[in-house]
């Protein structure tokens, strides 16, 4: 897979962005929007993918234990209905599950302290669930 991907975490204040290098081989933490409603967002979300060069966007989605979608799943499948609406790039939902709890571990791990662990961790969690994706495609074109 070559080009950069747009990956976003999207949550009820803030939305975190992260975005892979141009050979879509490591995700970095981008940028945090304050959430403003579903079609700015997208609109916001569509302009940074073109300005970056993006050739997809990932949305992340909670999905439960058994894989089912629950209301904050469907949430962001709207938002990229919404973004898709936008952009002729192709829009594409990931399983985001328990990214924000392995951000926190990373940022435990960096020691960072207590306090500044409680700081955003959107983009963070964004570059989380790109980097998941990364790997998981990176594995089936191995195979």
């Amino acid at each position: 897979m070559n080009g950069r991907i747009l990956a976003i975490d999207p949550g009820e204040k803030r939305i975190g962005i992260a975005l892979s290098d141009p050979t879509g081989t490591i995700a970095s933490p981008f940028r945090v929007l304050e959430h403003v409603s579903r079609l700015v967002d997208a609109a916001q979300i569509a302009g940074i993918a073109t300005e970056n060069g993006a050739i997809k966007i990932i949305v992340g989605q909670a999905l439960d234990s058994e894989g089912q979608a629950g209301p904050s799943a469907r949430k962001a499948g709207r938002l990229a209905e919404a973004i898709q609406a936008q952009t002729q790039l192709p829009v594409e939902l990931w399983d985001e599950s328990c990214s924000t709890e392995q951000a926190q571990d990373v940022r435990i791990q960096m020691g960072v302290n207590r306090s500044r662990r409680r700081e955003h961790l959107d983009d963070l969690a964004a570059a989380i669930i790109l980097q998941s994706y990364l790997d998981a495609h990176r594995q089936i074109e191995e195979n």
